[in-house]
């Protein structure tokens, strides 16, 4: 079981590849909700990819002088906020098993204690209490499969959201499945991929709900581009951007 902290004053921000190309709006809006517990963040812009493409396709060396690379960033001993469930999964728990009896496993351990993933960072470090000043609205929410299976963050999400009164949160069926993205899986295997996010598609359109929110911008991208390919009117937006919204902070 993990131990948390005391809250910091200040943090270093993981803004993760796909928020920088794809949506960092939603990055901006994280570092907005951390800046409101009080916190100085740290972004450092050297930052690139955590590694986790190679390591998922069997290039451990490769993956190890990525991990070296990002690690060296953050040499200070202030908490790492990660934006994804599934980065953070590769920095919290797989850089030590890729390091595992190697002379830098001491430094990497320390590492991996430093990294959290947002919402869990916001809920069992800064005990953040939402006030929603938002409309009577409904949402979905997916949460990839590393967040779920490895960083068990589906629970912190899904606190968040409960503490929004005008919030209703519906459950898709099947909801702990993949949505067929999975990474390189996506290219590798197309045919089962698409299947995988065409059920993944009806079950969250099934729910009816207002909007779609998701921690992981690699699942967005894949269940958007589905849903906008099917014509649905369902758009998926990252999880930081609506809670900012909601609590009246943009």
């Amino acid at each position: 079981m993990r131990i948390y902290p005391a809250k910091p004053e200040k943090v270093y921000f993981y803004a993760t590849c796909l928020i920088d190309m794809f949506d960092p709006e939603a990055g901006l809006d994280a570092i907005t909700l951390l800046e409101q517990q009080g916190l100085e963040v740290i972004f450092i812009e050297k930052q690139t990819c955590c590694g986790q493409p190679a390591y998922s396709s069997g290039y451990d060396e490769e993956a190890k002088q990525v991990a070296l690379s990002q690690m060296a960033l953050f040499e200070e001993s202030w908490p790492v906020i990660v934006l994804s469930g599934s980065c953070g999964g590769m920095m919290h728990h797989h850089y030590r098993r890729l390091f595992k009896g190697d002379h830098n496993q001491h430094q990497v351990d320390s590492f991996c204690d430093r990294v959290f993933e947002l919402t869990e960072f916001l809920v069992n470090v800064c005990r953040v209490k939402l006030t929603d000043t938002g409309e009577a609205t409904s949402v979905v929410m997916h949460t990839s499969c590393a967040a779920r299976r490895e960083m068990n963050v589906h629970i912190t999400a899904t606190e968040l959201l409960n503490q929004l009164d005008n919030v209703e949160l519906r459950e898709q069926a099947y909801e702990s499945e993949c949505c067929g993205f999975g990474g390189t899986f996506a290219v590798r295997h197309p045919n089962i991929s698409q299947a995988m996010v065409e059920d993944k598609t009806r079950h969250l359109s099934d729910t009816k709900a207002d909007q779609l929110v998701s921690a992981d911008w690699g699942c967005l991208l894949n269940i958007n581009g589905a849903l906008e390919y099917q014509g649905k009117s369902m758009h998926g937006r990252h999880l930081a951007s609506f809670l900012l919204e909601r609590t009246g902070g943009k």
